[in-house]
């Protein structure tokens, strides 16, 4: 039975992961930062709580990763977490830098000192391209990153390639465009858009602020995600993947998608909001997954309509229970 050691093991990759590699029959634990409020909502929500192991410990701790290490004696480490919120990264650039880009290098130097026979998943990001060199993004693209976040992920998928390359770590980053899923967080502009149109049809508010809704991204389902990033790690040498759909669509699309699967015209209640456009804007992603179909095996099996749909499904579930609403 292998044995997965995942970070970020509460956020959306991590429950989807862990839910993944359970089916595989995999012992699986995640690495828990304390927190003063509960963070097992998507585990639980996926049913997996109880199975896998969580053990105390941090990023920015690397003694914490050591013990983690000595105690799962893990054959795969997936570091899944981060501050992961773009918006965030310009408020608190020290504080994503630490735990997103020093986080990572925390990591590998604590597999290179006590399990260097351990595979390793480091989550990288299409923010690396930013400021797009190509109009398609590929692992030959050259990267532009335009926020905080964005450097600190290219510092730490560099960081995963010097391991590999000097220590033989057999590390590998995949290169994930947006995915998004019903266990997103609120303040990504998907789950904020599906939130908002589940309040808006049950009566609960009107109005829905966003930012550049012209902005283009090459959205995802989280849950076919993790499959690549599993695949990723069973070649037999590690290697850097851009994990995409392929289709790029604005937010403004996307939004369509959303109101009118309950039958709501966005344009009544969209509200640009100039506050909410970041400080230097990535204007539009797409990659090109080639490579992974062609070596992993791997492409995306959920269309943006259907996760659209499914996420608003999910919302209005959520939405009825929390106010006590029947119809």
């Amino acid at each position: 039975m292998k044995k997965a050691l995942i970070t970020g093991i509460t956020g959306q990759d991590g429950a989807y992961l862990s839910k993944f590699l359970l089916s595989k029959g995999y012992e699986v634990a995640g690495l828990l930062p304390r927190r003063s409020t509960p963070t097992t909502w998507r585990l639980e929500y996926l049913g997996v709580r109880d199975k896998v192991r969580l053990i105390d410990g941090d990023l920015t701790d690397i003694a914490s990763i050591i013990r983690a290490l000595n105690e799962v004696k893990p054959d795969e480490v997936y570091n899944l977490g981060a501050q992961s919120f773009v918006a965030t990264s310009w408020v608190q650039p020290l504080l994503t830098a630490d735990a997103t880009g020093l986080g990572a290098l925390n990591i590998l130097e604590a597999i290179r000192q006590v399990a260097p026979g351990a595979r390793f998943y480091q989550a990288s990001t299409s923010e690396l391209f930013g400021l797009i060199q190509e109009p398609m993004q590929s692992e030959k693209t050259p990267f532009y990153p335009r926020s905080p976040y964005g450097v600190s992920k290219l510092f730490a998928h560099w960081m995963t390639i010097n391991y590999r390359e000097s220590f033989g770590i057999f590390g590998c980053a995949g290169i994930l465009f947006n995915h998004e899923s019903p266990l997103r967080g609120i303040e990504f502009v998907t789950r904020k858009v599906t939130d908002a149109v589940a309040r808006i049809k049950l009566g609960l508010q009107d109005k829905l602020p966003l930012g550049n809704i012209d902005a283009k991204r090459d959205w995802g389902f989280a849950g076919d995600y993790v499959e690549a990033m599993w695949a990723m790690l069973q070649q037999d040498a590690p290697d850097d993947f851009v994990v995409a759909t392929g289709r790029t669509t604005t937010v403004r699309d996307m939004c369509e998608i959303a109101f009118a699967h309950v039958g709501l015209d966005p344009a009544k209640h969209i509200v640009v909001d100039p506050k909410l456009y970041r400080p230097a804007e990535v204007e539009i992603l797409l990659g090109n997954p080639a490579k992974a179909k062609a070596k992993l095996g791997w492409e995306a099996k959920t269309t943006l309509e259907e996760l659209i749909k499914m996420m608003v499904d999910a919302d209005m579930e959520r939405v009825r229970f929390a106010n006590g609403i029947m119809r």
